[in-house]
């Protein structure tokens, strides 16, 4: 569930900015299958390509600790 709450925050994030998914994956330096993928919620990223979207797209990762 995650996975798919994170991707769609990825692509409205995309869109918003008019970005396609051929230059976001370029600047993130992963291919656009997998930014498909993750945007989707059919990948398990690593932190560090998740960090490198959230730059470009001018988002943050947040860990909440549920108590």
């Amino acid at each position: 569930m995650v996975l798919i709450e994170i991707g769609k925050k990825i692509r409205e994030r995309r869109n918003t900015l008019r970005i396609t998914q051929s230059h976001l994956a370029e600047m993130a330096g992963v291919s656009e299958s997998t930014l498909h993928k993750i945007e989707t919620g059919k990948a398990n990223p690593t932190i560090t390509v998740l960090n490198q979207i959230a730059e470009i797209l001018g988002l943050e990762i947040k860990l909440d600790v549920k108590k």
